[in-house]
């Protein structure tokens, strides 16, 4: 990744498709003076995502892309991040799967939160999986996202332990707590 010169910051897109709680999180670090990114561009594959709020609160540009034709909006999202400048995606509970030629124009430019100790649980449910298995960790992972799904170099891991009365609800709480320290923290790893 580039070096930080001066105080340019690199504009971020933050892709979401839920309540937004990394990209309230990630826009707060955006704002503080060590950041290197500045959020300059929401988006979601749905209108419901809670998270768009967060755009009209920081006034930060939104854009909603119903990603039913995915090849048409992809090639609409790529031209509303070569218009906002956008240089570095940060994917924050975004539940669709980008294609492998969008990858590829941002190679190692986006980077991904995932809810577990990869490479375990890779994709969905990975809170119930953890529980049904019995684990006694698990945790988060922000990587680099690469056409595998949930395959990219990992940047940075948290761990949390399993009690004995925890359920995927509450592990998943303990991992989101866990989630919004690390993904800062990612970031600066990446620009320093």
């Amino acid at each position: 990744m580039e070096k930080l010169t001066g105080l340019k910051k690199i504009k971020t897109a933050v892709f979401i498709s839920g309540t937004g709680s990394n990209l309230k999180n990630i826009i707060k670090f955006s704002k503080v003076k060590k950041s290197p990114i500045s959020i300059n561009l929401i988006v979601s594959n749905t209108s419901l995502a809670k998270g768009l709020r967060y755009a009209d609160q920081f006034k930060i540009k939104k854009k909603i892309f119903n990603l039913n034709n995915n090849n048409e909006n992809e090639k609409n999202i790529l031209i509303s991040l070569k218009k906002e400048k956008i240089k570095f995606i940060c994917l924050a509970g975004y539940m669709k799967i980008l294609s492998k030629k969008f990858i590829k124009k941002f190679d190692g430019k986006i980077i991904n939160i995932h809810p577990s100790l990869l490479p375990k649980y890779k994709g969905l449910n990975t809170h119930s999986r953890v529980i049904k298995n019995k684990d006694k960790l698990s945790g988060c992972t922000v990587h680099f996202v690469t056409t595998k799904l949930d395959s990219g170099k990992i940047i940075l891991q948290k761990k949390v332990k399993i009690s004995a009365n925890d359920n995927p609800i509450s592990l998943k709480k303990k991992v989101l707590k866990q989630e919004h320290k690390l993904y800062p923290e990612a970031i600066l790893k990446i620009f320093n």
